[in-house]
């Protein structure tokens, strides 16, 4: 069995290190003070964590503005600077989008540092539990009801897949917007409605974006009725017209970090596997 230090992030790191203690592995905390059920695990100075700790796993993302790792529940924000990676120098590091994390010191350059959110297995996972998190918010902010509502996904990745498939065991009209020739045959092959943005109208009860790039702009937001739901699922600066939104009087959400809102124990689920996956692959299980 190994010893795994947990640092930062939000409830999905709790149930992470739950699932890892239930495997019989040990377990050491450094950033979730402030959350509750962390008590139940003992926590470590950061640079003891490094000491006693092999394996390190850090949140998704692992990075927050500011040049601060994505910490929450910290009694005070974690600096990423060289002192941070000095102190994880001995460790496997493992976090999700990392590529940031690697730019605040050059000492990441001999630190074996992996992002578990490469792996497709999570990515894939990741994204279906989006999709059910963006169907909650619609459940509860739109006025109506998704089955049998008219609905727009903007994008045909990972999440707007899942979005299309989830809405239509809904009972919702979909239509799904995309660029490419394929994902339109894709998406009229899954019994949905394919789009091209120029073709793009109205109007419609719940809009999901999922494109980080301006795509949902003034012409479309024309088109929409004054009970229109916007989504924003997209990392910034997002695909929507916020100006346009504004001018119009439609409510626009936010949606960051859905897995971590609403599903945090199966996200931490999928995060355990994909960093079993890694470790597996560099022997550093046993």
């Amino acid at each position: 069995m190994a010893v795994f230090g947990v640092l930062g992030g939000d409830r999905r790191q709790l149930y992470l290190a739950r699932s890892l203690e239930e495997d019989g592995h040990t377990l050491f905390l450094h950033g979730l003070e402030g959350l509750e059920g962390a008590a139940a695990f003992p926590t470590l100075p950061l640079e003891e964590l490094g000491r006693r700790c092999p394996v390190v796993v850090l949140p998704l993302p692992a990075v927050r503005e500011g040049g601060f790792l994505n910490a929450p529940f910290a009694q005070a924000p974690i600096p990423l600077d060289d002192s941070f990676a000095a102190a994880l120098a001995p460790c496997q590091v493992l976090g999700g989008m990392v590529g940031k994390l690697r730019q605040t010191s050059p000492l990441w350059e001999t630190i074996p540092l992996e992002d578990y959110y490469q792996r497709e297995e999570l990515t894939v996972g990741n994204a279906f539990l989006t999709a059910e998190g963006a169907l909650a918010l619609a459940v509860e902010h739109a006025p109506g009801a998704l089955g049998g509502s008219r609905c727009l996904v903007a994008g045909f990745g990972r999440i707007g897949k899942a979005l299309c498939l989830d809405l239509r065991a809904l009972g919702a009209q979909v239509d799904c917007a995309a660029r490419k020739p394929r994902d339109l045959a894709a998406i009229r092959a899954m019994g949905c409605g394919a789009l091209t943005y120029g073709q793009v109208g109205g109007p419609y009860d719940v809009i999901f974006n999922t494109v980080p790039a301006p795509v949902i702009g003034e012409e479309i937001l024309a088109c929409q009725g004054p009970d229109t739901l916007l989504l924003e699922l997209a990392s910034a600066p997002g695909g929507i017209c916020r100006r346009a939104a504004q001018a119009r009087g439609l409510r626009l959400l936010d949606c960051p970090s859905l897995p971590g809102r609403f599903s945090p124990k199966a996200s931490g689920e999928l995060v355990k596997e994909a960093v079993y996956y890694i470790l597996e692959e560099r022997r550093k299980l046993s």
